[in-house]
Parts: C-alpha cells; sequence; structure tokens
C-alpha cells in the first residue's frame, strides 16, 4: 500500500472508532469516563495529523483579543509592586 492509502485506512479507523465511542458514550451520558474518551480519540486523530504532515488546526481561543498575553496590568502586575 502507498502511503496515502495508509493515511486514508488509519484515517477511516479513527472515523470507525468514533462512531463506536459516540453510541457507546450515549450509554453513559456525560461522565468523566466518557469526556476521556472523546478526548483520547480527539487525540489519536491530531497525532495523525501531525504524524503525516498535516498542519494542525488552527485553535479558536474566543478570548484572545481581550485578554492578550494574559498579563495583569494591574496592581501586581509586571514589575510594578503596592505601595
Amino acid at each position: 500500500m502507498s502511503l496515502e492509502q495508509d493515511v486514508a485506512a488509519a484515517r477511516g479507523a479513527v472515523d470507525a472508532l468514533e462512531r463506536a465511542c459516540a453510541s457507546l458514550t450515549r450509554h453513559s451520558g456525560n461522565t468523566l469516563d466518557a469526556r476521556r474518551l472523546r478526548i483520547d480519540v480527539a487525540r489519536l486523530r491530531d497525532d495523525l495529523d501531525l504524524l503525516c504532515g498535516v498542519p494542525r488546526r488552527a485553535v479558536h481561543e474566543p478570548f484572545a483579543a481581550v485578554h492578550g498575553d494574559g498579563d495583569d496590568e494591574g496592581i501586581g502586575g509586571s514589575g510594578r509592586t503596592r505601595r
């Protein structure tokens, strides 16, 4: 098999696993184990993307523009002390 065929087969297997796990987690609800299973499947997909050289999808950070780099400029901010 070529690399493209192997990648397609692996992606198909991850898709099938995701469908099977979704069916399974419907029975257990939103439990810790169900959430971990969904995260594990998502990590498989991400790892496959990394392994195959596919650029990572952009992560949407809704408050990135509001918070910037997260440095608090108030009291106790970068290099400031309270007097």
